[in-house]
């Protein structure tokens, strides 16, 4: 078999590319030490009356000083798209994540019931935005926060893109963007979402949202003490958690009493019939990390099956030639 000097270039150089393969870990197990938060959701009722819910006004009030303030002339439209997203003028919204918003509560009927979500980062054991952002300004802290070091995101929005939950949300005409968007036209702004309070959690409080909430439906703990309470609560009502397994573990676990099967369902529901394209589910989302890495070694791979099938064919032509002689 005749190999051409560049086929066989292109073959090494792709056999190679095998080497750099991302090192993508999809399973981590958290630390010993960690938090994990507990949803009770046959106690939450939204905060039935309030114009508000109370752990989202809690959130907003506490963490006012965090949220951004845009530079209004460098609000642009993200090159070479058309469009930008300015939440600035938009604060007052409390019924989905924005930048100024990283709770709120997602209420479905569910077998004649209501029932009230409270929803905001899931804080995932080994979390696809922290391992796939591009600029490495995602982190997962020893005590289980997952948070966003503002001060160095460019907001390239793939964080969001791989959260199964879409929880991070971009704000433009803020962060390092700013100073580059003229040389340099990449990112978008800075991404914003909830960090369960991490500094609070350091000094020993307790995230804004856990210590407003009237019903005691959301409490925090060690992670082994919060699991065993799921499992206890989920024997008494004969229900369901979601948390535990779900982008493989996560650090926020939600308890029902109604199989969460069935409010997702009821979510998707609600919103084909409210003409919703986008709706925050609680089904079992496939693991990013692993579907990361699958696509990682799909692209690096076919092209070395490519190049061994072009070696394969310039063989079988050489033997097809001689057959004719």
């Amino acid at each position: 078999m005749k190999i051409s000097r560049r086929n066989f270039l292109k073959g090494s150089a792709m056999a190679g590319a095998l080497t750099v393969l991302p090192k993508v870990d999809a399973h981590a197990a958290p630390a010993p030490e960690s938090y994990a938060t507990l949803i009770d959701l046959s106690k939450c009722d939204g905060c039935a009356g309030k114009d508000t819910p109370l752990c989202v006004a809690g959130c907003r009030s506490g963490r006012a000083q965090d949220f951004p303030e845009p530079i209004q002339d460098q609000v642009r439209d993200y090159w070479p798209q058309k469009k930008h997203e300015d939440w600035s003028n938009k604060r007052h919204v409390t019924d989905r994540f924005t930048p100024y918003n990283w709770l709120f509560v997602q209420q479905v009927q569910v077998g004649g019931q209501t029932l009230s979500i409270p929803r905001r980062c899931m804080h995932c054991d080994n979390p696809p935005c922290v391992k796939l952002c591009p600029f490495g300004i995602n982190h997962k802290t020893p005590e289980g926060p997952v948070y966003i070091q503002e001060n160095l995101c460019m907001g390239g929005a793939k964080c969001r893109n791989v959260c199964p939950w879409s929880v991070p949300q971009r704000q433009a005409g803020v962060g390092l963007y700013t100073y580059i968007q003229d040389y340099l036209p990449m990112g978008g702004g800075v991404m914003f979402k909830c960090d369960l309070c991490r500094k609070e959690l350091v000094q020993g409080g307790t995230p804004h949202c856990i210590s407003a909430c009237p019903k005691d439906a959301m409490s925090i703990g060690s992670r082994e003490a919060i699991l065993a309470r799921a499992e206890e609560l989920k024997d008494e009502y004969d229900g369901d958690i979601y948390g535990m397994d779900e982008n493989g573990g996560t650090s926020t676990i939600y308890v029902s009493p109604v199989a969460f099967s069935e409010i997702d369902a009821a979510l998707q529901k609600a919103a084909a019939e409210q003409g919703t394209k986008k709706v925050v589910r609680l089904n079992k989302p496939e693991n990013m990390l692993e579907k990361q890495k699958g696509l990682a070694l799909l692209s690096l791979v076919a092209p070395v099956i490519g190049a061994v099938a072009a070696f394969g064919l310039a063989g079988r032509k050489t033997t097809d030639e001689e057959v004719q002689k």
